[in-house]
C-alpha cells in the first residue's frame, strides 16, 4: 500500500524527508537510551570529527557540516555545558577557537563509537533492502549540489515570477 505522502510526490518531499530523519533520530537516541550510554545524536557531528582529528577550530566544524559559525559555536557551547569538550584560544591565532574532548567527552566517544559501527552495519543493510535505496546517498548528493547552485526559495520565487509574466 502506498503511504498518501508517497503518492503526493515532490510536494511532501521535504515532509517525508523530515519524517525519516525524525524517525532515524528517535531511534539513534533511542539506541544509546537502550545501552545506558549518555549520548545523543544531535551530538553526533561534532563528536565525530572530533573523533577523526582530536582538536578542531570551530569554524572548521561548520565548514564541514555546512552550516553557520554561530550554529557550530551553540553546538559546541553545548557540549562544554555537559563537560564533554573544552575549548581554548589557538596560540597562533588569537581569533581561533580550538576545541577538544575532556577526559569524560574522550570515555563518552569509546562508548559509542561501537555503537557507531554497529549503525553503518545497520544502515548498509537497510539501503541494500530496496531496489532504489543503494541510490540514496548519490541522489541526495545531487540534490544538495543543485541547492548549493540554486536554492528552493530562488527556485520557486522564479517560477512565480514566470507565472506572473504570463510565461508559464
Amino acid at each position: 500500500m502506498v503511504h498518501f505522502l508517497q503518492s503526493v510526490g515532490l510536494l511532501f518531499f521535504g515532509s517525508r524527508l523530515k519524517r525519516i530523519s525524525d524517525s532515524f533520530l528517535l531511534d539513534v537516541n533511542k539506541v544509546y537510551q537502550n545501552l545506558g550510554i549518555p549520548f545523543e545524536a544531535a551530538w553526533f557531528p561534532v563528536f565525530f570529527i572530533l573523533s577523526q582529528k582530536r582538536q578542531v577550530a570551530i569554524r572548521e566544524i561548520a565548514e564541514k557540516l555546512g552550516i553557520s559559525h554561530s550554529a557550530a559555536s551553540q553546538m559546541v557551547s553545548n557540549l562544554q555545558d555537559r563537560g564533554l569538550i573544552e575549548s581554548a584560544v589557538d596560540e597562533d591565532d588569537a581569533r581561533k577557537k580550538l576545541v577538544t574532548f575532556t577526559a569524560e567527552g574522550a570515555a563518552l566517544l569509546l562508548r559509542v563509537e561501537p555503537v557507531w559501527e554497529a549503525m553503518q552495519e545497520a544502515m548498509e543493510q537497510l539501503m541494500a533492502e530496496g531496489e532504489h535505496s543503494q541510490k540514496i546517498l548519490d541522489a541526495l548528493s545531487d540534490i544538495e549540489n543543485s541547492i548549493r547552485q540554486q536554492n528552493v526559495l530562488h527556485r520557486v520565487e522564479a517560477q512565480l515570477k514566470q507565472k506572473a509574466a504570463g510565461v508559464l
